[in-house]
């Protein structure tokens, strides 16, 4: 038997709509490489999550500390929220909880949480790009 996809959008479409047609409240995949969890909740549709932010060390100046927020899944990423009418701008201040952008599969959106406190600094990859698996989105400058 072979390993389940992770990063493919189509699978975790597959896997949504099967546990919803199947009444089933929830699952959940660990894999070494990632973790998915899928939560149905009922009539607020389903909710997906994965793992935050991890740090970068590469290419770092010296005395610098900074973290990036990754994919935690394939789709398309989303800057804001497509019903939101304000743009972010940046750089801006985050805590750990807030929610930075998203990451759609069909009409599913992962929020994607700083992870860090910090300084949202950079913008990584292109609003409305497909992102997969462990792709680099933001980059914040972490708070001393």
């Amino acid at each position: 038997m072979s390993a389940i996809d992770l990063s493919d959008p189509a699978t975790i479409a597959f896997l949504t709509e099967a546990l919803t047609a199947a009444g089933v409240n929830g699952l959940e995949i660990s894999q070494p490489d990632g973790q998915l969890r899928i939560v149905v909740a009922g009539k607020g549709g389903a909710r997906i999550s994965s793992t935050e932010a991890t740090p970068r060390a590469p290419g770092l100046a010296p005395g610098s500390a900074s973290a990036v927020v990754k994919a935690p899944m394939a789709g398309r990423f989303c800057v804001e929220h497509p019903a939101s009418a304000a743009p972010q701008e940046l750089p801006r201040s985050v805590s750990d909880a807030d929610i930075v952008g998203f990451v759609g599969v069909g009409h599913i959106l992962l929020p994607l949480r700083a992870g860090r406190s910090g300084i949202l600094t950079r913008l990584i990859a292109e609003p409305g790009a497909l992102v997969g698996f462990g792709d680099p989105l933001f980059e914040i400058e972490l708070q001393s």
